[in-house]
């Protein structure tokens, strides 16, 4: 009576066994297949043992097979054919978790190839926050006034018993110059737009969009304020902390209050009578 396929296929020996005797054919050890192939050595026992539920899943195990039988000389493709045959009843628990050994430290990432990675990812950092602070710090001066020719404003002494002086028309941004190292405070409505001090040769722009700025300035005379292209009065005198002064257009081309000093005029001579008969 002929066999029948299914007596064929049983007579044949099992893909681990076809590996084993392979490997002790070229007189190689299990250990010396998972040095070569880096697979741990639990799962080629498995193999060769044909302990299936033991083995990760399917795809894993015939991939650790085909590496098997490179290593000991054998068809790596019919091998993985003959195992996934082999495998095809083999029920998986899906509910199993899968533990896998740590990668062999020879494959592992070279430890100067992490740490260049890191230090560039480093690098990257500090590179793009020097870029945005350096875009968000006010380093470019403004541009002075055309009819101006000196660097900086001359402190001028008021007047005596002087009136204050007439309001100018002038329109544009409110631009503050720092003429040597200043602190000022810029708020509006309670809200701090902006508070520091302002290198030598810096500006700030006061938003347009603000209602009612205020400005605190420590050395009212280190500062020159500009209004489009004009230059407004002295914002307080030398010497003192100016506070609440305005930074609206109209009100700074207004001389400020604070800037009048009034002199007590001389005692008047007295009157000459006239004696003349």
């Amino acid at each position: 009576m002929a066999e029948s396929e299914d007596d064929f296929v049983h007579a044949q020996p099992s893909v681990g066994d076809r590996l084993r005797a392979a490997r002790e054919a070229k007189k190689l050890s299990l250990e010396d297949i998972a040095e070569q192939t880096r697979i741990p050595l639990r799962h080629l026992q498995n193999l060769e043992a044909g302990e299936w539920s033991a083995l990760p899943a399917p795809t894993y195990t015939i991939g650790f097979a085909k590496s098997y039988a490179s290593a000991v000389g054998l068809d790596r493709t019919e091998i993985g054919d003959d195992l996934r045959d082999e495998m095809g009843g083999v029920r998986y628990d899906a509910a199993k978790t899968e533990v896998f050994e740590p990668a062999d430290p020879a494959r592992a990432m070279p430890k100067w190839l992490v740490l260049s990675a890191i230090g560039a990812i480093i690098l990257v950092v500090v590179v793009m926050t020097w870029l945005n602070n350096r875009a968000l710090s006010p380093d470019q001066p403004a541009a002075p006034a055309p009819q101006e020719t000196a660097t900086a404003p001359a402190r001028t002494e008021p007047a005596a018993t002087t009136a204050p002086a007439p309001a100018q028309t002038a329109e544009g941004p409110v631009t503050l110059t720092a003429v040597e190292p200043a602190w000022i405070r810029v708020t509006d409505q309670g809200k701090t737009l902006f508070e520091g001090v302002l290198p030598a040769g810096q500006t700030y722009s006061v938003p347009q969009t603000a209602s009612a700025p205020l400005l605190r300035a420590g050395a009212p005379e280190a500062l020159r304020v500009n209004v489009g292209t004009a230059i407004a009065p002295p914002i307080g005198p030398a010497g003192k902390v100016a506070s609440n002064v305005s930074l609206k257009p109209v009100d700074l081309m207004r001389a400020p209050a604070a800037a009048v000093t009034t002199v007590p005029a001389p005692s008047a001579p007295p009157a000459v009578q006239n004696t003349a008969g």
